[in-house]
């Protein structure tokens, strides 16, 4: 974890400085979005080396480097140097660095920083999970219609787009509230920390929630495909809450399952 932690915090250092100048970029003509590539890139680059150095031998799976094979087979980094990217672009303080650890194919450790807020969110299979040093439990709200769930929206024409508005329609009448923040690692954050009560997307890439993952199951809560069986890994496909909310939210999307 000391080691997540380090490499997430250089990482965040630069990504802060980055924002900053993301912010002054957004009254110029061209536009911040090349600039945000080349922060993104740079956030990865520091990850690899300080991770690297520290654990020689370990695998990669990244969003921008793709798989890099060590010579541990047993271990793998996965890394999302940039979750909410769009957000980070129009300069809204709502994105995060994601940092996985899976051993042996098991999902152990995971780390979600957003530099500009300083909340790190850590876990540890076993040990629980934190905000900084603040331990977090899931809500323990039971009643649906009391609850706010999270969730991500396909961009318009894209693969999903048409059925996530088919679930939107099952979901939203029976809550108090659907939020979509754009950014899956932190809302999986949100769901350890009891500020969003649920979570579901589909169509995720492994480095969106790998981290997240391990944060709600060690605050006590679910996280798993949509279905209810195979390996959100894999599927993309991910629900997440305590035992009430899952199996709600499981039992209103399958209605209009694909």
């Amino acid at each position: 974890m000391q080691v997540m932690t380090t490499a997430v915090r250089k990482a965040g250092r630069r990504m802060s400085r980055d924002f900053g100048e993301v912010e002054n970029l957004q009254v110029s003509k061209k536009g911040p979005a090349d600039f945000v590539t080349m922060a993104d890139q740079r956030a990865e680059k520091i990850l690899f080396e300080e991770l690297s150095s520290a654990r020689p031998g370990y695998g990669f799976l990244m969003e921008e480097g793709g798989t890099v094979d060590g010579t541990d087979r047993s271990h793998r980094w996965i890394i999302d140097p940039l979750d909410g990217t769009l957000n980070f672009i129009h300069a809204q303080p709502h994105f995060a660095i994601s940092v996985a650890l899976e051993r042996e194919g098991e999902l152990v450790a995971g780390v979600v920083f957003n530099p500009v807020t300083d909340e790190l969110y850590h876990a540890e299979k076993g040990r629980g999970c934190y905000v900084n040093d603040r331990r977090l439990r899931v809500s323990e709200r039971t009643v649906f219609q009391e609850t706010v769930i999270g969730t991500g929206m396909p961009f318009f024409g894209k693969k999903g787009h048409a059925q996530f508005l088919k679930e939107l329609h099952q979901i939203m009448p029976m809550t108090a509230g659907v939020r979509r923040n754009g950014a899956a690692s932190l809302d999986l954050a949100w769901v350890a920390a009891g500020k969003l009560d649920g979570f579901w997307e589909r169509n995720l890439q492994p480095w969106d929630v790998a981290a997240g993952i391990v944060l709600v199951r060690e605050a006590g809560g679910f996280a798993g495909a949509i279905e209810g069986t195979g390996d959100v890994l894999e599927t993309g496909n991910i629900v997440a809450g305590n035992e009430k909310v899952i199996a709600e939210l499981r039992e209103k999307l399958m209605k209009v399952a694909p």
